[in-house]
Parts: structure tokens; sequence; C-alpha cells
């Protein structure tokens, strides 16, 4: 019965041909955007490459001051005083490490200027994330000890600064201060990762960052297991509220969380000030929307679906007078829906790896490196049979519970 079903299903397909891509170009559509923002958005949440242990850390980025009764707050990324003084010493991390973010900077070659992004880390940073090396070495603890003025540069900057030769032992003059070229690493879009240039810690022009609470510093925190997160997160809070500031006439008290990637995103977006960063709530928001972008071409392919089983009246009248029963017919109708969205979905998927590979080369997003795995297509599989289901299940149901004699003389 089933080999009927599929016949009945391929000979309706080619005699709707119009229905049929209607049908199909609504389906694509609406699972290209919701493939592309689910790899887009696992990119961003759960990468792979070089933040691929992200699982195992968290991040403390912003430090909130505060002055109790005089209602004064000072929010800002943390200094490396706070980092080296209190985060260090941590029991429950296996690793903590010091990162400035990324800072535009001149970089100079002659009579040409090109504008770079620099980062200044400690050695522990380079354990923590996974940069592939191409040519040369990363940064290393004696580099931060003898105050080396070394860099790392990512490959797109390697070939845009010495293209046709080697990078590795070139100079380059960034900010004012002339690095030596030590290393050059895959290109990274990751949060953490993204640069152009890296530099040790040490090579800041003043040594006044290490007396700073506050700075231009985020903390990653490495786990030794997945299951350490919450117990970092309990001792990151004990330590925030035993900060002791230089003067406490001017601040005297502290409050900052280590996060995930995913909750440190919540937390900027719910202006979260407590344990909880809110990303429970940002997941909730996000599957409601793409919930509702998926319910609204659902009903469109309801009414589609409609328009063509009312034309099909005749065959139904015709089945069920020979004795073909209300869930047969149903059955059949909802196969060959629940086939035309696989069908849909196949052809996404296709579409989906051609967009974003148009993103990767366009460099709209620089240094995007994102592809479709087992886990988005799953999602994608699981999607287009939620859209079989949906614009399917009533007009198939209202369809076959037609009485013969009232369907055959529609179709007349």
């Amino acid at each position: 019965m089933l080999r009927n079903y599929l016949l009945t299903a391929f000979k309706v397909f080619m005699r709707r041909k119009l229905f049929t891509a209607i049908n199909l170009a609504c389906i694509m559509l609406t699972l290209v955007v919701l493939l592309v923002v689910t790899a887009l958005l696992q990119n961003a949440f759960q990468p792979s490459g070089v933040e691929g242990r992200s699982n195992r850390y968290l991040q403390v980025h912003m430090l909130e001051s505060r002055l109790t009764g005089e209602h004064k707050v000072r929010r800002s990324p943390l200094g490396y005083k706070l980092i080296e003084k209190y985060l260090k010493p941590m029991k429950t991390a296996q690793l903590v490490a010091a990162v400035t973010g990324p800072e535009d900077v001149s970089v100079y070659q002659g009579d040409r200027v090109s504008q770079l992004l620099l980062r200044r880390a400690d050695a522990e940073y380079w354990q923590i994330l996974d940069f592939k090396v191409l040519a040369g070495r990363v940064l290393n603890a004696e580099d931060m000890a003898q105050g080396r003025m070394a860099a790392v540069i990512n490959e797109s900057s390697a070939r845009k600064l010495f293209p046709g030769t080697a990078a590795v032992g070139q100079k380059i003059n960034a900010g004012g201060q002339v690095f030596e070229v030590v290393g050059v690493v895959e290109d990274a879009l990751q949060l953490n990762a993204l640069s152009d240039i890296w530099a040790p810690i040490t090579t800041f022009p003043s040594s006044e960052y290490r007396t700073q609470m506050s700075g231009e510093f985020t903390a990653l925190l490495l786990g030794r297991t997945e299951a350490d997160l919450p117990l970092i997160q309990q001792e990151v809070e004990r330590i925030a509220r035993s900060v002791q500031f230089d003067d406490p006439r001017e601040w005297n008290s502290a409050r900052f969380w280590a996060d995930t990637k995913l909750g440190l995103f919540s937390r900027m977006v719910t202006q979260s000030e407590g344990a909880d960063s809110g990303s429970a709530m940002v997941l909730a928001v996000i599957s409601v929307l793409m919930l509702l972008f998926m319910l609204l071409p659902a009903l469109n392919l309801v009414n589609l679906n409609m328009g063509r089983i009312m034309e099909r009246s005749s065959e139904i009248g015709v089945r069920k007078a020979f004795g073909a029963t209300s869930a047969q017919l149903a059955g059949q109708l909802l196969l060959e829906n629940v086939l035309l969205c696989l069908a849909g979905g196949a052809l996404s998927l296709l579409c989906t790896w051609g967009v974003l590979a148009w993103l990767e080369a366009s460099a709209l997003i620089p240094y995007l490196k994102v592809q479709l795995n087992f886990t988005v297509f799953a999602y994608g599989l699981l999607v287009t049979i939620v859209f079989g289901l949906l614009s399917g299940v009533a007009p198939a149901w209202k369809m076959s519970r037609l009485d013969p004699v009232h369907a055959l003389k529609g179709a007349a």
C-alpha cells in the first residue's frame, strides 16, 4: 500500500506543477532562513575550532563598582590587578587567562597604512583557546616574563602585510610599537578570538595597567570538566564580595559574574544584574520567534493545500465510494504533504549550504567559517516534518470526512 501511496503522490505532484512549485518555494524560503540563522547561532554560542572548549570555560567581562549609600555605580571591563589578585588564585578553575578586547591600531609599512585589530593576552590565553598554527608558534610564558616585543598575526593579515613572503621573522609597526612576528594562526571570528594581531600583555607602553582594578580586560576561566562550571560561578560570586578597592571612599563594593557565551550575550541584552544571566528567557524568545516565523508560511501552506485537495474531490469521492476509510484518505494526503516538505527540506539544505558558502566568500562577516553539521541537519529535518504536519493535517482531515455524494457533486 505504501508503494501505491508513493506512486499516487508522485503523479499528483507532476499533474499540479504550479502548486508543487509554490509549495516548494514557500518551504525552501522559510527553511533556508531558519537553517542559516541556526547555523550562525550555533557558530556563536556552541562553536568548534578555536573556541571548541567553550563548553568548559566561562568569561568575566564586566565589573560593576558601587559606593554604598551614594547610589554611585560604574560598569567597565576588568582591570588586570583584579584578575591577577583575585581570579588567578581560584581553586575551582584549571586556568585563568587575561585578554584585552580588540582595539583598532594603525600598522605602518613605508607609505602604506593598514587598520587592524590588536589584542594583548597572557600565556594562559593560548592554552585555553585552540588556535590552528599555520607557521611559527604562539606566545608563551617566556615571552611574557621577558617582555618580548613579539606578535602573532592571523592568516589574512599575513597575506595583506607580507604578500608572497613568509611573515614569521618580519617586523611590524603597530600603534607606534615595533613587534617581531613569531607566528601565524588561522583566521577566527569567535568572541574571544577575533583579532588580527596578538601581543603579550607585558608590551603595554606603560605598566600602569598592573595597578588598575577596572580597565580593558576579560577573564577566561577554564574548568577541568563541564561539571566544574557551576562551582566556578559560585566561587566568582564569593570573590566579588571580597574585593577591596584602593580607595573605599570612592568604591566600596564590587559585583561581577562568570558567564557562558550565551549567558554573556543574554546578560548584555537583558541587563541582568544577578547570578541569573537571563539566558533561559533569551532562548525562550528566540524559540517563540522561530515558531512564529514557521507558523506564518505554514498557514499559507494550509490554504494552498486546501485548494489543491479541493480539486481532487472527485477522486476522494470515488475512493470513498469503493470503501476507502477516512484514515486511509487522510494518511494519503498527509503522506503527500510530508513528502513535499521533505523534498523542500532537502533542497533547502543545498540552498543553505550555498548561502553560507557565499557569506564566507563575500566577507560580509569577517573571518566567518560556518558549516552545516549533523545537528543543524537534524533541526532542519525536524522543521520539515513539523511543516508537513501543520500544513497538511487540517485540509487532509476535512477532505477525508467528505460524504462521497457531496464530493462527487462538487467535482461536477
